[in-house]
């Protein structure tokens, strides 16, 4: 299908009633007259990476569409154009927001459910799903973040940039996490971040998730990088523990925090070889 047919894909933006307020959502549709083969839930990253990350989610949205699939992109409490502020935002919160949106869409979609997350939001489709109440049919990581306090300490660090940028007197190091561990939220690049969500994320790791479903995991690795890639080793690992992993590389960039918006043609490509057995519909390099 051409660029010209995937744009015209029906698409419907709403609102869906939470706790809380509401949640924004796109939701995009197969084309009229096509069976539907079920479900796509899609997780978008944290704080400023949802922004730079929505061009590309939305074009693989609308070649899932184009395969048979609605998916529905759903901006979680405090994210996006969705009720709440960020500095009110936590784990759980967003937790019942999936659960809210997978029941929605088993509600309204024939065929089975799967849950797609990008970066931090591939590790919390991971830990939802290891607890998800609905049954999910497999897993889409798009370089997902692994260790949760990891990912807090990456965040933490744009605080420190940012001053230095701004010609601001440099703040010790570990000051902002001595802050959270005293209960004080603290301004990121424009993000509260609240204590509470900091610590609930610093105590996720992937390594203590066992996925029950197929997982596909998408990792980025740099051009120079290529010859030197091989499966993560987390990947070995549940393969060993008896989980169903299939990994392959891209090599477009770090589109999530690139300044510049990248079309990301290899990963979309590299999607859609990934995902061969469940996606039926052919496509040729670019």
């Amino acid at each position: 299908m051409n660029r010209a047919a995937l744009d015209a894909l029906p698409l419907l933006p709403f609102f869906l009633p939470a706790s809380g307020g509401q949640r924004y959502c796109l939701l995009h549709l197969p084309p009229p007259g096509q069976a539907a083969r079920g479900g796509i839930l899609y997780v978008h990253p944290f704080a400023e990476e949802l922004n730079k990350s929505r061009h590309v989610a939305a074009a693989q949205a609308r070649a899932f569409a184009a395969a048979g699939y609605s998916v529905l992109q759903i901006d979680l409490f405090g994210c996006g154009d969705s009720s709440g502020d960020f500095g009110e935002a936590r784990w759980d919160i967003w937790h019942n927001d999936l659960h809210l949106a997978c029941a929605w869409l088993a509600q309204r979609v024939d065929g089975p459910l799967s849950v797609w997350g990008l970066r931090l939001g591939a590790l919390l489709a991971l830990d939802f799903a290891s607890r998800a109440p609905l049954p999910l049919a497999r897993l889409l990581l798009w370089q997902p973040e692994l260790d949760g306090r990891r990912s807090i300490d990456r965040f933490l660090r744009l605080r420190l940039a940012s001053h230095m940028l701004a010609g601001a007197s440099q703040e010790a190091p570990g000051q902002a996490r001595a802050a959270l561990a005293e209960g004080k939220p603290v301004e990121v690049a424009g993000y509260l971040l609240a204590p509470e969500l900091a610590h609930a994320i610093d105590g996720v790791n992937a390594s203590t998730l066992l996925p029950c479903v197929p997982v596909y995991w998408l990792d980025y690795r740099a051009a120079e990088q290529k010859d030197a890639w091989s499966p993560p080793l987390l990947a070995r690992q549940w393969r060993k523990r008896g989980a169903a992993v299939h990994v392959a590389s891209f090599d477009d960039g770090p589109f999530w925090h690139s300044g510049e918006l990248l079309a990301c043609p290899q990963l979309l490509y590299a999607t859609r070889e990934l995902c061969r057995d469940w996606l039926d519909e052919e496509r040729s390099p670019p």
